[in-house]
Parts: structure tokens; sequence; C-alpha cells
């Protein structure tokens, strides 16, 4: 995958979670379709879409199903500050698994083998530098750019 895998190598710390971690990450992001979900991008501020597919695309439909299901559940200001430019807003542990939603959560934890608890705890720290690098116009990318980034690096 190229730059996708530098960009989330690079937020993850170094260390015996950084693999289990990475699993997590590419299979919440990139499983079928990284930019698949139709998010709204940071100009269309709480507008909702309809609950992403889980078949088509991945746990959550890839990154823009990550963001609806965000915004679904009243995080909204804390993803948009992800997208945007400026400081990114944490979300708690608390609050990133109801957003997530429990299914979703067990499946990345049986991918990573790592405890619900411990996932929820290294996510928080490091989604939102993620989302932030893959969001480096303020929004979500087209199909071409989203295309033209995963094949980057992959030469």
């Amino acid at each position: 995958m190229g730059m996708f895998d530098d960009i989330v190598g690079s937020a993850v710390p170094k260390g015996s979670l950084a693999k289990p971690l990475i699993l997590a990450l590419v299979a919440l992001l990139a499983s079928g379709s990284l930019f698949k979900g139709g998010a709204p991008d940071a100009s269309a501020k709480g507008s909702a879409a309809a609950p992403p597919d889980e078949g088509d695309g991945g746990l959550l439909g890839g990154l823009g199903g990550l963001l609806n299901r965000f915004q679904q559940n009243g995080l909204g200001d804390e993803i948009n500050s992800w997208i945007g430019p400026g400081q990114n807003k944490q979300v708690p542990p608390s609050q990133l698994g109801p957003a997530l939603g429990p299914d979703v959560l067990k499946q990345l934890a049986q991918r990573s083998g790592m405890s619900e608890q411990e996932l929820l705890a290294q996510l928080s720290k490091v989604l939102p530098a993620v989302v932030d690098k893959l969001t480096p116009n303020g929004r979500l990318p087209s199909r071409q750019e989203a295309a033209a980034f995963m094949d980057q690096g992959a030469a």
C-alpha cells in the first residue's frame, strides 16, 4: 500500500504494540476501499449519512464510513478537527468504543490480538494523527486522489 503504510507506521509508537495496532488500523481504514463510505468533507459539518454497509469495503466502509460513524455518534467536532487544519481533538477511549460499535470493536480486537480496552486506549492516541495525515487537504480525498495516494510509493 505504499504511502498508507508509511502514514500508519509513522503514527504508531514503536514497540510490541506496533504490529497489532497497525493490523487494527488497516482493518478499520483500508479493508476493501480506503475512502469508501462517502463521508462529508469538512465543509459539510453536521450532515449525517446512512450507516455504511459493513459488507462493502471493510468493517465500516473505510475512512469515509469511520468518519460517518463518528459524526452520527456526536463526535463531529473531533472528526472535523482531525480533517481540518489546527490541533487534533482527542477522543477518550470511553467515547471511542461506542462510536466504533461493539461488533467492530470485537472484530478489531480479534484481528489485532489486543484486548478491547488496550485497543481503545491505543486507538484513541493514534487515530487522530492517522486521519489527519490521510486528509491533508482538509477533506476526504476524491476517489481519483485516493487511488493516486495509494499508488504512491507502491512502485
